[in-house]
């Protein structure tokens, strides 16, 4: 039972990580890591996962965004989601596989969702993107290198 709350922690960290909140996925992975107590390869199943629906969620809002841009809740300074849209129109879908970067990675994904990435290529580079970086994690951690 312990496993599967930690397990679910470390999905709920993942995906607060990739929204705009603040959140360390990474802590908790190498922590679960240190830990020892679950499989390597399922904890970085588990927080890619997170990640990339985190990211997805960033997708969504920002195919619905522009409709409440400039309103003083809104989630996303109009100078950061203008540098995301400069940045994702110049380098294109290819920009996605920054999306793991802890400074701007967010951005660029809502910045997708208000460009109209579609769904299939947003979903196939922000997992490679985000899993790449948790392997690479768990192998320094683990000292595979």
């Amino acid at each position: 039972m312990e496993d599967s709350f930690s397990l679910f922690g470390l999905f709920a960290v993942a995906f607060l990580a990739a929204t705009i909140l603040p959140a360390q996925s990474e802590a908790a992975l190498v922590g679960l890591l240190v830990l020892g107590e679950q499989s390597p390869f399922t904890l970085v199943i588990v927080a890619t996962t997170g990640n990339v629906l985190g990211s997805v969620t960033n997708w969504l809002l920002g195919g619905w965004i522009e409709h409440y841009r400039g309103r003083r809740w809104f989630p996303v300074s109009e100078r950061a989601l203008e540098s995301a849209k400069n940045w994702y129109r110049r380098w294109g879908r290819w920009s996605l596989l920054l999306s793991w970067a802890p400074l701007g990675g967010d951005a660029i994904t809502v910045a997708a969702g208000v460009l109209r990435e579609p769904f299939w290529s947003f979903v196939l580079l922000v997992t490679i993107a985000k899993g790449v970086r948790y392997i690479v994690l768990a192998a320094i951690t683990l000292k595979v290198f």
